[in-house]
């Protein structure tokens, strides 16, 4: 199993980020709803979006965002 989160879309290409290292991916090899932030698992082939993965890395920037930008 390999995890990965899309960095960004670019064309027909969706850069994912590997332990600090970018790959580009087809993006008609990942599924349709995937999205820029989302992290994904790599498994037999298949690919899935780690709905857990993704709302628990944005909840982690979310409260360092709001600690950086305290009053």
């Amino acid at each position: 199993m390999r995890k990965g989160i899309i960095d960004r879309f670019e064309g027909d290409f969706a850069v994912v980020e590997f332990n600090g290292q970018t790959e580009d991916l087809l993006k008609s090899d990942l599924p349709e709803d995937a999205k820029a932030g989302d992290t994904l698992i790599f498994e037999d082939g298949n690919v899935i979006i780690d709905k857990e993965g993704t709302a628990s890395r944005k909840k982690e920037i979310n409260e360092l965002m709001d600690k950086l930008f305290e009053d």
